[in-house]
């Protein structure tokens, strides 16, 4: 390399002009050129990564190149070749290293095996490759290795890329879903002076030339639902949100959701919408309802998920005292409640971190005895209201919302409920919330005033739906870890990377 420039030579050039795509080459002559024979008058110029380097001589050479998931070969022979100097030629593939970038131009045609090939005229290193990559035939393995350099995961397993183009199937889909259906996209702010939208911890940032404290957003639902007060009837999001939580299996500190707003609509609405959307989706990217999931990772066995609906309906309370054989105090806000439930969770061995609020415990004791059950598709509707802070009060059963999730393989997919609108109501119970976050709970919701005073204008009755986009992306590309689905997840660093940043935080 340093011997290439000290001669005046450029190892890495500008340009090089690529007439198709190597799938679109295997698309066009796979199936249109006879074994032992080239397509004469015929001149097309690739470009792709070099995964095999085979010689037969120092006159023919034979390359594996591939871009953008497909493989071509390419036989590099000194009597089709520019380079008519032998010695310029051999000087030329004596420096090709396996992983260097490439461009070729040269006749389509097929090896006497059959093997369809380009035969180069030109034939021009353009990035080189300054380490040993991965190996094609044996992958990369190591996960560690995967995560923090994807790049190097995209080279050697192909069939990552493919999950990430699922990935962008899911989320074209819902767009198309919701476009069709007269929804508009917007953008809201990614920094909020209060983090408000959902119950979680934020992340704090620090705006300097306005000198205050900003959160990263936790959700946008707040935003759009302003948007529907000001006339915007049919509004959507897809974006990052932001928690301060744990990572694990199925979280990341920063995810992928699209959020909707449809104004005169309320959740039974949204449960029908959802269920033509995602078993839709299902059917067009899978081509069956049924799909086949390894839930416990590639080493255990599958199980079959059916999204064929229509699905399962649980309501919360209910599900929740037929499956422990309890009937729960009443009412639910009660201290005689809470210690019901702080002893069953004890009873039931079920973990639950302090602050032990009504909430909290009852979303313990849902996750373990009712979301386990859905492994179909299933909605758990209608919660009580202290777990639901936006969501409205359930006409026909006091004490509870308008409120359904969606569990698939026992993991929340979706979130939805008609929209409380009355200003009065919701303040109170931002002030709820507010005693919670005093009893410290951190996840607790403060009080939005910016949004309660765009109530005192009038939201229309609405119904409000969320998605988690990397959850739906895992159960398509049959995904037991989030990572998977993620480009580049969240690591934490180590070695050089992790004493450089012990450096700048000094």
């Amino acid at each position: 390399m340093a011997a290439k420039k000290a001669a005046g030579a450029n190892p890495y050039p500008h340009k090089w002009h690529v007439s198709m795509s190597v799938p679109a080459f295997v698309a066009e002559f796979a199936g249109a050129i006879e074994p032992g024979t080239t397509l004469e008058g015929r001149e097309v110029s690739l470009a792709g990564r070099v995964y095999a380097k085979r010689a037969s001589g120092s006159k023919l050479l034979f390359y594996d190149l591939r871009g953008e998931g497909a493989k071509v070969q390419v036989m590099a022979d000194l009597r089709t070749s520019e380079l008519e100097d032998e010695g310029a030629f051999a000087a030329l593939h004596d420096e090709v290293r396996r992983g260097d970038i490439v461009g070729v131009r040269g006749r389509p045609g097929k090896s006497k095996s059959g093997e369809l090939s380009l035969f180069p005229v030109a034939f021009v290193v353009l990035a080189p490759c300054l380490h040993m990559p991965p190996s094609a035939r044996f992958g990369l393995v190591n996960q560690e290795t995967r995560y923090r350099q994807r790049y190097l995961d995209l080279m050697a397993n192909p069939r990552v890329a493919e999950g990430f183009r699922v990935r962008a199937d899911v989320i074209r889909y819902v767009r198309a879903f919701l476009d069709a259906r007269g929804f508009l996209e917007v953008e809201t702010p990614m920094m909020n002076a209060i983090p408000g939208g959902a119950a979680a911890r934020p992340f704090v940032t620090h705006h300097n030339d306005l000198d205050m404290r900003l959160y990263m957003r936790i959700a946008p639902e707040l935003y759009l639902k302003q948007l529907v007060v000001g006339g915007l009837d049919r509004v959507y999001e897809v974006g990052r949100q932001f928690r301060n939580e744990g990572i694990d299996m199925t979280h990341n500190p920063e995810f992928t959701t699209c959020e909707f707003y449809m104004a005169y609509a309320d959740y039974v609405d949204l449960m029908a919408l959802t269920e033509e959307m995602v078993s839709g989706m299902v059917l067009k990217l899978k081509g069956s309802h049924v799909i086949t999931y390894h839930a416990d990772g590639p080493d255990k066995p599958p199980i079959q998920i059916d999204f064929s609906p229509p699905w399962r309906r649980i309501p919360m309370v209910k599900g929740l005292e037929d499956a422990l054989g309890v009937t729960l105090p009443t009412p639910l806000e009660s201290d005689a409640c809470r210690d019901f439930l702080d002893a069953l969770c004890k009873e039931k061995g079920v973990d639950c971190s302090r602050p032990r609020t009504t909430a909290r415990l009852l979303d313990k004791l849902v996750g373990e005895f009712l979301e386990s059950q859905c492994v179909d598709p299933a909605f758990i509707v209608d919660h009580p209201q202290l777990m639901s802070p936006l969501a409205k009060w359930h006409r026909d059963s006091p004490g509870m919302t308008e409120r359904f999730e969606l569990f698939i393989n026992c993991r929340e997919v979706c979130n939805a409920y008609t929209e409380l609108n009355d200003p009065i109501v919701q303040r109170r119970l931002f002030a709820d919330q507010m005693k919670a976050k005093d009893q410290g709970d951190d996840e607790a919701m403060p009080v939005d005033e910016g949004f309660c005073t765009a109530l005192e204008y009038g939201l229309p009755p609405t119904g409000g739906w969320g998605m988690g986009i990397d959850r739906m992306a895992m159960l398509l590309t049959d995904s037991a870890n989030i990572k998977e689905v993620l480009l580049f997840p969240a690591m934490k660093p180590e070695g050089d990377e992790a004493r450089l940043l012990e450096k700048l935080a000094l």
